[in-house]
């Protein structure tokens, strides 16, 4: 490869919704080219046969994983529960690796034991990857091989609740979390059945969600978390709302401070709180289709309560975007690149 020449870049897993997003965006990255995308249940039929926004912007066909070749970047876009057991594979195949499943995202094989219900299959592997939140772990991820995915709520909640953690002002935070019905996957279910899933306010883990874990992991166990989710009419999104007790009261104007010193640099973080308008508080339909994630906070001056808001596509900043992020840092190239796209109103 020259230094002229483009990154080439591979995408396996590429007929779920994240596949079909990373393509959407690497087709239109100034550094990359995807040569080649994958899909065990859709071998020789064109990617627009699945991803039908695609028609007309390539011409790759799916081929079987067995037919992969090496790459310079690798975006593992399998469900849950398959990268792990491959790792060694596709490390031999590419000098960089992200992961968007769940496979690497915490560092501590116990605690993975805990939210997942069984022993790691690549506990040495753990220490490997950098947890690709680039908000967090920027510095970490810089030149690094090996990036995780995010899971979408954690996502959501950890950029809600990072200027409140990091100043030590959090007791207690209950966070509850009404979600889109493309964050169940691709594959239909009994529960995705349109019947069923259609105008539904679903509540359907209560307590202990897996993604918690990721929260306690970036933000430490300085304080007590509640976490709950919700599936509600919507196929992109995720609203977190997240119920503040703190250790100390707090002024409207010292919540400002926090919230635009820790984000005045971030290029995909907007805060929104406005006292005049329609969208005067995040809103995840605003955001489909962009990498970007809106905060907003509230603050109850008679219980010292405070509520943070914040917005996001979850198979953007989610999940695809955020790998896409990700690959931008590890490669020293401007991190906004390729994610561009402000999202649509009205939709």
């Amino acid at each position: 490869m020259t230094e002229s020449s483009p990154t080439r870049v591979g995408i396996v897993g590429g007929s779920g919704y994240v596949g079909g997003e990373l393509l959407r965006l690497l087709l239109f990255h100034p550094h990359v080219e995807v040569t080649q995308i994958t899909s065990a249940s859709q071998v020789g039929r064109f990617v627009h046969t699945v991803h039908p926004n695609l028609r007309g912007f390539t011409s790759l066909n799916f081929i079987h994983p067995d037919q992969l070749e090496a790459v310079d970047v690798l975006f593992l876009a399998m469900p849950h529960g398959k990268a792990s057991t491959e790792i060694e594979k596709y490390a031999g195949m590419a000098e960089r690796i992200v992961d968007c499943s769940a496979d690497f995202r915490l560092r501590d094989p116990t605690q993975y034991a805990r939210w997942y219900g069984h022993d790691h299959p690549a506990p040495e592997w753990l220490d490997k990857f950098v947890y690709g939140l680039p908000e967090r772990n920027r510095d970490e991820l810089k030149g690094v091989r090996y990036a995780s995915g995010v899971g979408c709520n954690a996502t959501a909640t950890n950029l809600a609740l990072m200027p409140l953690a990091d100043a030590g002002l959090l007791r207690q935070v209950v966070v509850d979390l009404k979600v889109g019905s493309s964050e169940a996957g691709a594959r239909s279910t009994d529960s995705s059945h349109h019947p069923e899933r259609s105008g539904s306010v679903r509540s359907f883990k209560p307590t202990g969600h897996r993604h918690q874990a990721e929260v306690i992991q970036a933000l430490g166990d300085g304080f007590d978390l509640y976490f709950s989710v919700t599936a509600v009419e919507l196929v992109r999104g995720v609203l977190a709302t997240c119920h503040c007790l703190l250790d100390e009261a707090v002024e409207e104007k010292e919540l400002w401070k926090l919230y635009r010193t820790a984000y005045k640099d971030e290029p995909f973080i907007r805060l929104v709180k406005s006292k005049t308008g329609l969208h005067r508080y995040p809103e995840p339909k605003l955001l489909a289709g962009s990498n970007l994630c809106d905060i907003g906070f509230e603050l109850d001056e008679d219980s010292g309560r405070v509520v943070v808001i914040s917005a996001i596509d979850n198979l953007m900043k989610g999940a695809a975007g955020s790998a896409v992020q990700c690959m931008n840092v590890m490669m020293g190239w401007d991190e906004t690149a390729g994610l561009g796209f402000p999202g649509l109103h009205p939709i």
